[in-house]
Parts: structure tokens; C-alpha cells; sequence
């Protein structure tokens, strides 16, 4: 399962979201982790879902592929759901049990809650999909550039935070490997007391961590290797190019918070 994970992955295409300049992306996704929270009923969680399949669609993605890759997470959102349903003792009762019951406001709190977690995560994936790890940092480093009259270390941060994002889907595929290994050894990371779970975690744990530093220590010697020595004097073989769908997108994530604003309950 782990091997499908979508998050830091990219996907070459030709669509709209593939075209668009990194800044514009990059903007738009701060703005919509801003604004999302601003939803608070039905209704603007509904327009957020619309703009979310919006975007889905425009990435010309298979949708079964974006919703598979997000299986691993739809635990945790799910884990948010209950927490909601069980602790949460406001409202109405509609379930009452002789050990437990479910409330109005909880099974409200726990699906807004847990579209919310949904939307971001969808977003934000979408990124990293249809943006290459080298154009997010181009991107970034952009964005950052004024933090260099303070000596900020602008292409360092960018640099470090695409690199980041890059190693996700690696780590995620390395433990899978290690995972089916340990399971041909006879260890069980699905069944058993969760003691027994946890500790058959510590076996996972030890080979990943070399196997990180070995990849960062290989990329090090690589980079080094290529001369590079900071972002100091580099020039960039492709240049962002701001175009008028760039625009668009600022102007689409402006009526979008007026609708979450005017529609807000």
C-alpha cells in the first residue's frame, strides 16, 4: 500500500495545473489552508468540495489513482471522526447506548472536521503531482527572494523543503520494502496485541533510518561531486514565466473566500 502513497510524488502531464507557474500554485495553496477554516456549515464545506473536485479534474489525474495514493491517510482522518463522535457531548442525542452515545454536534464536528483534514490534504497534493521537486524550489526561492536583504538563506530553505517533499515517496516505498521483508521473517505489523504491534515497529525503525542517512549521505556526495556550493551566482536554465491563467487562479482564490465569507453560518 505504502508504494502507491501520492504525497511528494510527481506526475508529468499536460494540464492546466502542469502549465501554471509554481508561484501562482505555491500562493494558492497557503491561501486556501488560510481560508478553509472559514467554513463552517453545510454550505461553504459544500463549495469547498465543488472547488476541490474543480481542481481534481483540471489535473487530468485518474481519480483512482489520487484517492488510492490517499489511503494511508484516510486512517487518520478517520481517527479525527471518532475522536469527535465519542468525546464530544453537545447537542441533541441521536444514539444513546447503556456505554456510549452519539450527539448532534459531534457527528457534525467529526464530518466537518474530517472533510477539512480531506480538502487539505487533496490540495495540497495536487502540488507536489503536477509540479516538479526543481520548480517548487524555483518557485519558493522566488517567492523568498526579499528575505535576502536580511541574509536569509533563500535557495538553502527552498532547497531543503523540495528535497523534503522528494524523499517522502522514497521513504515510504523503502519501508515497504523492509516491511514485506520482516513479514517473510515471520513478524506481524496486522494482527496481535497492539503491545506485540509496537513492538515489531522497533525492527522497521533501525533498518529505515540507516537506510535515510545512506540516501541523504549519497546525495550529499553527489551534489558535491557536481560542485555545488550554494545558491551564490547560480543562474536557472528555465525561467518562471507569470501568464494571464496564473492570474486566474489569485482571482478564483478571492471569490472563493467571499463565497466562504458571505455563505459562513
Amino acid at each position: 500500500m505504502m508504494e502507491k502513497m501520492i504525497i511528494g510524488r510527481y506526475v508529468p502531464g499536460d494540464s492546466v495545473l502542469h502549465r501554471m507557474d509554481p508561484r501562482a500554485k505555491i500562493l494558492f495553496i497557503f491561501g486556501f489552508i488560510c481560508i478553509v477554516f472559514l467554513a463552517n456549515n453545510a454550505l461553504t464545506y459544500g463549495i469547498l468540495g465543488i472547488f476541490t473536485l474543480g481542481a481534481l479534474l483540471l489535473s487530468k489525474l485518474p481519480v483512482r489513482f489520487i484517492l488510492g495514493g490517499l489511503k494511508p491517510i484516510l486512517w487518520i482522518i478517520l481517527f479525527t471522526f471518532l475522536l469527535h463522535i465519542f468525546f464530544t457531548k453537545e447537542g441533541e442525542v441521536l444514539l444513546d447506548l447503556k456505554w456510549f452515545a452519539i450527539h448532534e454536534e459531534g457527528l457534525r464536528q467529526g464530518i466537518f472536521i474530517s472533510l477539512r483534514f480531506f480538502y487539505l490534504i487533496l490540495i495540497t497534493s495536487l502540488l507536489t503531482l503536477t509540479t516538479s521537486p526543481i520548480t517548487i524550489t524555483d518557485g519558493l526561492e522566488t517567492l523568498l527572494n526579499p528575505l535576502r536583504k536580511i541574509k536569509f538563506p533563500v535557495h538553502e530553505l527552498a532547497l531543503m523543503m523540495s528535497i523534503s517533499l522528494r524523499f517522502i515517496p522514497t521513504l515510504m516505498e523503502e519501508t515497504d520494502k523492509i516491511m514485506k521483508a520482516q513479514i517473510a521473517r515471520g513478524a506481524e505489523f496486522t494482527s496481535g496485541p497492539i503491545k506485540d504491534r509496537l513492538q515489531a515497529i522497533v525492527p522497521l525503525l533501525i533498518p529505515l533510518f540507516v537506510s535515510a542517512f545512506k540516501r541523504a549521505e549519497d546525495l550529499a556526495t553527489a551534489m558535491e561531486a557536481r560542485g555545488y556550493q550554494g545558491g551564490e551566482g547560480r543562474t536557472k536554465y528555465r525561467l518562471l514565466s507569470w501568464k494571464g491563467r496564473d492570474t486566474m487562479v489569485i482571482i478564483v482564490l478571492l471569490v472563493l473566500t467571499g463565497l466562504l465569507i458571505v455563505f459562513r453560518g
